[in-house]
């Protein structure tokens, strides 16, 4: 990325409902404009269901393109699904995994989870450059701390096995600064949000629809290694008084 930054977000899109005054039907619009506004050359996105995951890739300009698997195998469940503009980055290789003692058994959870958690990778290469880097993209647990911890130590360990720059995506439902998973990951990943400038106030990003909480908890987080965070943001877009979903999307210009 040499004298060229990268643009990355995360965003739990909330999942595909039917209820309203919240559904996917009442919110795609928002969501629509908010991502063609911002153009992320790398989005991590979490909750997603495939359909919601089409709408989203149909909304966004043809040179973008998606990699992500359901996490009870297939298109079934939620993804952990990354979306990428194929003008800047190209996928070299990805894999998924899942964040139970069975990391390669599809649908699997054994670490007090009841809901199916996931990891999604990808190295791409910039198109202009050549130069490589991993981004990595998950959602842990929100009921069992124990399975948060095995999460982050699992998330650890796949990142310490690699020697390119990475950039870790995510939903990791616990508290930035003050949860056991944070403490795990940021023993070797900087946190953008504190590595860069603070483009926007800081808001908690989790808001279910209600009113924002300035200093609240960050639960979405960008973290990097052998990246220069420019800058860092918290988005609060709303369009026409609806939220593209009930998590504020977080975002970091990076350079390599």
């Amino acid at each position: 990325m040499i004298g060229r930054v990268l643009s990355v977000m995360s965003f739990n899109l909330r999942y595909a409902s039917t209820a309203e005054p919240n559904s996917w039907a009442a919110r795609r619009p928002a969501m629509a404009q908010l991502l063609l506004t911002e153009l992320p050359a790398v989005l991590g996105t979490q909750e997603g269901l495939y359909g919601q995951l089409l709408d989203i890739a149909h909304d966004l300009p043809d040179h973008y393109d998606w990699i992500g698997l359901g996490r009870a195998g297939g298109s079934h469940d939620e993804f952990t699904a990354i979306f990428f503009d194929t003008l800047r980055v190209q996928p070299l290789e990805f894999d998924h995994h899942w964040l139970s003692a069975t990391p390669n058994v599809v649908g699997s959870a054994s670490w007090g989870n009841r809901v199916i958690r996931m990891v999604t990778w990808i190295r791409f290469a910039d198109r202009a450059t050549g130069t490589q880097f991993v981004v990595v993209n998950t959602h842990f647990d929100h009921e069992s701390e124990n399975s948060r911890v095995r999460s982050a130590e699992y998330v650890r360990d796949l990142v310490s096995g690699l020697t390119l720059p990475v950039v870790l995506t995510g939903d990791f439902n616990a508290a930035a600064g003050a949860s056991p998973a944070y403490s795990i990951l940021t023993s070797g990943l900087a946190d953008s949000w504190l590595a860069g400038r603070q483009a926007t106030p800081a808001y908690g990003t989790f808001h279910g629809y209600g009113p924002l909480v300035p200093n609240g908890p960050r639960i979405d987080w960008i973290l990097t290694r052998g990246v220069t965070v420019e800058s860092a943001a918290i988005n609060t877009y709303r369009r026409d008084g609806q939220y593209p979903s009930d998590h504020l999307p977080v975002q970091a210009l990076l350079r390599f």
